[in-house]
């Protein structure tokens, strides 16, 4: 069985099937802010849509961030590291892209098992 939510004709914000959610790229909801608030933000998403698939931050096992400079990683770590479950860290990557917008600063996609 597989379960999407908030689909559109384009993605779903999250899907779970085989025992795992995958969550798509999520976005601050407000792209005016700096880097420590886009990525709260984001974070903030990322613990609803795993509450609602029935998982996690303890259960991530892979995430990719995606920052639009390279010098918004000290910003960013602070807010995740103060936010991520100490000793229980996903696997991650995170690099330099154009995002969807000029505004959009972090973009972040997580996996994790129910």
């Amino acid at each position: 069985m597989i379960t999407r939510y908030d689909s559109n004709n384009r993605y779903s914000k999250a899907v779970v099937a085989g025992g795992f959610v995958f969550l798509a790229g999520l976005t601050a909801e407000d792209c005016s802010l700096g880097i420590e608030e886009q990525t709260a933000s984001v974070l903030k998403q990322i613990d609803d849509y795993l509450e609602r698939a029935g998982s996690s931050k303890e259960k991530m096992v892979s995430v990719n961030i995606w920052l639009t400079s390279m010098s918004y990683a000290g910003g960013m770590n602070k807010v995740w590291e103060s936010w991520v479950a100490p000793g229980i860290v996903p696997a991650r990557a995170t690099v330099e892209s154009k995002l969807a917008t000029p505004d959009t600063l972090i973009e972040i996609m997580v996996q994790a098992i129910i």
